[in-house]
Protein backbone atom coordinates (compact mmCIF):
# COMPACT_ATOMS: atom_id res chain seq x y z
CA UNK A 1 0.00 0.00 0.00
CA UNK A 2 1.12 3.19 -0.84
CA UNK A 3 1.89 5.55 2.45
CA UNK A 4 1.82 9.39 3.14
CA UNK A 5 4.06 10.61 6.14
CA UNK A 6 2.39 14.13 6.45
CA UNK A 7 3.72 16.83 8.77
CA UNK A 8 1.46 19.94 10.51
CA UNK A 9 1.86 23.17 9.76
CA UNK A 10 3.46 25.48 12.37
CA UNK A 11 0.03 26.87 14.41
CA UNK A 12 -1.43 23.37 15.01
CA UNK A 13 -1.03 19.36 15.50
CA UNK A 14 -1.24 16.14 13.83
CA UNK A 15 -5.08 16.89 15.40
CA UNK A 16 -6.89 19.36 13.88
CA UNK A 17 -9.21 19.00 11.75
CA UNK A 18 -7.50 19.56 8.87
CA UNK A 19 -5.02 17.10 9.39
CA UNK A 20 -7.79 14.81 9.84
CA UNK A 21 -9.59 15.32 7.01
CA UNK A 22 -7.03 14.88 5.13
CA UNK A 23 -5.93 12.15 6.63
CA UNK A 24 -9.06 10.44 6.12
CA UNK A 25 -9.77 11.31 2.67
CA UNK A 26 -6.41 10.20 1.47
CA UNK A 27 -7.49 6.76 3.23
CA UNK A 28 -10.68 6.51 0.93
CA UNK A 29 -8.77 6.97 -1.77
CA UNK A 30 -5.95 4.14 -1.08
CA UNK A 31 -3.21 6.17 0.36
CA UNK A 32 -2.48 4.91 4.02
CA UNK A 33 -1.69 8.54 6.13
CA UNK A 34 0.81 8.83 8.95
CA UNK A 35 0.52 12.18 11.36
CA UNK A 36 3.08 12.62 14.13
CA UNK A 37 3.66 16.40 16.25
CA UNK A 38 6.82 18.06 15.68
CA UNK A 39 8.11 17.70 19.63
CA UNK A 40 7.21 21.34 20.39
CA UNK A 41 3.53 20.74 19.78
CA UNK A 42 3.90 17.31 21.52
CA UNK A 43 5.52 19.60 24.43
CA UNK A 44 2.73 22.36 24.41
CA UNK A 45 4.57 24.68 23.17
CA UNK A 46 3.34 27.20 20.33
CA UNK A 47 6.86 28.43 18.96
CA UNK A 48 8.44 26.05 16.46
CA UNK A 49 11.85 24.87 17.20
CA UNK A 50 14.71 26.03 15.07
CA UNK A 51 14.78 23.91 11.48
CA UNK A 52 17.91 21.67 12.68
CA UNK A 53 15.61 20.14 15.42
CA UNK A 54 12.06 19.81 13.51
CA UNK A 55 14.58 18.04 10.59
CA UNK A 56 15.90 15.56 13.37
CA UNK A 57 12.16 14.91 13.91
CA UNK A 58 10.86 14.35 10.73
CA UNK A 59 14.08 11.78 10.29
CA UNK A 60 13.39 9.72 13.30
CA UNK A 61 9.42 9.48 11.89
CA UNK A 62 10.88 8.75 8.86
CA UNK A 63 12.90 5.51 9.94
CA UNK A 64 10.13 4.10 12.13
CA UNK A 65 8.29 4.12 9.37
CA UNK A 66 10.35 3.15 6.70
CA UNK A 67 11.36 0.27 9.22
CA UNK A 68 7.45 -1.35 8.46
CA UNK A 69 6.78 0.18 5.32
CA UNK A 70 5.26 -2.58 2.89
CA UNK A 71 5.50 -0.10 -0.19
CA UNK A 72 5.82 3.28 -1.57
CA UNK A 73 6.27 5.82 0.63
CA UNK A 74 6.07 9.56 0.44
CA UNK A 75 6.91 12.48 2.59
CA UNK A 76 5.13 16.04 2.50
CA UNK A 77 2.86 18.34 4.91
CA UNK A 78 0.85 21.07 5.28
CA UNK A 79 2.84 24.82 5.22
CA UNK A 80 5.83 24.74 7.49
CA UNK A 81 5.53 20.66 7.67
CA UNK A 82 6.08 20.08 3.87
CA UNK A 83 8.99 23.11 3.71
CA UNK A 84 11.07 20.69 6.44
CA UNK A 85 10.46 17.82 4.97
CA UNK A 86 11.64 19.27 1.47
CA UNK A 87 15.21 20.53 3.26
CA UNK A 88 15.41 17.39 4.65
CA UNK A 89 14.97 15.81 1.32
CA UNK A 90 17.39 18.43 -0.11
CA UNK A 91 20.15 16.94 2.11
CA UNK A 92 22.52 14.06 1.58
CA UNK A 93 22.85 11.34 4.08
CA UNK A 94 22.93 11.27 6.70
CA UNK A 95 20.75 14.40 7.01
CA UNK A 96 18.70 13.44 4.51
CA UNK A 97 15.87 10.56 4.36
CA UNK A 98 17.47 7.26 4.65
CA UNK A 99 15.88 5.55 2.02
CA UNK A 100 15.04 8.91 -0.27
CA UNK A 101 10.72 9.19 -0.28
CA UNK A 102 9.16 8.48 -3.49
CA UNK A 103 8.55 11.40 -3.57
CA UNK A 104 6.98 15.25 -2.13
CA UNK A 105 3.70 16.44 -1.55
CA UNK A 106 3.12 20.03 -0.36
CA UNK A 107 -0.11 21.12 0.58
CA UNK A 108 0.74 24.79 0.47
CA UNK A 109 3.90 25.48 0.47
CA UNK A 110 4.86 28.72 2.37
CA UNK A 111 7.19 30.02 -0.32
CA UNK A 112 7.71 33.32 1.88
CA UNK A 113 5.55 34.82 4.92
CA UNK A 114 3.13 37.19 3.76
CA UNK A 115 3.51 40.28 2.57
CA UNK A 116 7.41 39.50 2.40
CA UNK A 117 8.11 38.17 -1.40
CA UNK A 118 11.72 39.45 -0.66
CA UNK A 119 11.84 36.35 1.95
CA UNK A 120 12.37 33.27 -0.11
CA UNK A 121 12.11 30.14 0.66
CA UNK A 122 12.79 28.15 -2.19
CA UNK A 123 16.89 28.00 -2.66
CA UNK A 124 17.08 24.28 -1.25
CA UNK A 125 14.54 22.86 -3.57
CA UNK A 126 16.76 22.38 -6.75
CA UNK A 127 18.63 20.10 -4.70
CA UNK A 128 16.46 17.89 -4.36
CA UNK A 129 16.59 14.46 -6.78
CA UNK A 130 13.00 13.06 -6.05
CA UNK A 131 9.21 14.18 -7.68
CA UNK A 132 7.45 16.70 -5.97
CA UNK A 133 3.71 18.06 -5.83
CA UNK A 134 2.97 21.50 -5.20
CA UNK A 135 -0.64 21.55 -4.34
CA UNK A 136 -1.50 25.23 -3.58
CA UNK A 137 -4.34 27.87 -3.53
CA UNK A 138 -4.83 30.85 -6.08
CA UNK A 139 -5.60 32.90 -3.05
CA UNK A 140 -2.47 31.68 -0.72
CA UNK A 141 -0.56 34.96 1.00
CA UNK A 142 2.34 32.64 1.15
CA UNK A 143 3.26 32.50 -2.36
CA UNK A 144 0.90 33.68 -5.65
CA UNK A 145 0.30 32.05 -8.60
CA UNK A 146 2.84 34.61 -10.41
CA UNK A 147 5.62 33.35 -7.80
CA UNK A 148 4.61 29.46 -8.03
CA UNK A 149 4.86 28.94 -11.68
CA UNK A 150 7.86 30.28 -12.51
CA UNK A 151 9.43 28.09 -9.98
CA UNK A 152 8.02 24.80 -10.31
CA UNK A 153 8.78 25.47 -14.21
CA UNK A 154 12.43 25.59 -13.21
CA UNK A 155 12.26 22.42 -11.43
CA UNK A 156 12.18 19.52 -13.47
CA UNK A 157 10.69 16.56 -11.79
CA UNK A 158 7.82 19.23 -9.94
CA UNK A 159 4.44 19.17 -10.73
CA UNK A 160 2.20 22.10 -9.76
CA UNK A 161 -1.68 21.84 -9.26
CA UNK A 162 -3.36 25.32 -8.77
CA UNK A 163 -6.57 25.24 -6.36
CA UNK A 164 -9.04 28.06 -8.11
CA UNK A 165 -9.73 30.39 -5.16
CA UNK A 166 -8.37 28.26 -2.58
CA UNK A 167 -6.48 30.06 0.45
CA UNK A 168 -3.45 28.69 2.16
CA UNK A 169 -5.50 25.50 3.39
CA UNK A 170 -6.53 24.87 -0.09
CA UNK A 171 -10.30 26.35 1.09
CA UNK A 172 -12.46 28.88 -0.73
CA UNK A 173 -14.97 30.78 0.28
CA UNK A 174 -18.09 29.28 1.16
CA UNK A 175 -20.17 30.73 -1.21
CA UNK A 176 -18.06 29.37 -4.14
CA UNK A 177 -17.47 26.11 -2.85
CA UNK A 178 -20.02 25.26 0.38
CA UNK A 179 -19.01 21.58 0.29
CA UNK A 180 -15.45 21.86 0.41
CA UNK A 181 -15.11 20.29 -3.26
CA UNK A 182 -11.77 22.10 -3.63
CA UNK A 183 -10.28 20.40 -1.04
CA UNK A 184 -11.60 16.90 -2.44
CA UNK A 185 -10.73 17.38 -5.79
CA UNK A 186 -6.63 18.26 -4.21
CA UNK A 187 -6.66 15.09 -2.98
CA UNK A 188 -8.32 13.55 -5.59
CA UNK A 189 -5.12 15.32 -7.86
CA UNK A 190 -2.88 13.97 -5.25
CA UNK A 191 -3.57 10.63 -4.47
CA UNK A 192 -3.25 10.14 -8.51
CA UNK A 193 -0.35 11.83 -8.48
CA UNK A 194 0.91 9.14 -6.07
CA UNK A 195 -0.28 6.14 -7.48
CA UNK A 196 1.23 7.39 -10.62
CA UNK A 197 4.44 7.05 -8.94
CA UNK A 198 3.90 3.95 -7.21
CA UNK A 199 3.80 2.04 -10.22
Amino acid sequence: MTTLVLAHGAGAGSSHPWMKRVAAGLAERGVQVVLFDFRYIAEGRSVPDRAPVLEATWREVWSGVMARAAGPVFAGGKSMGGRIASMVAAHAAPNGFDPPPAGLVFFGYPLHPPAKPEQRRDAHLSSIRVPMLFLHGTRDPFGSPEEMEPLVASLPRATLRLCDHGDHSLVAPKKLDPKGALLESAMDFAAEWMATRAR
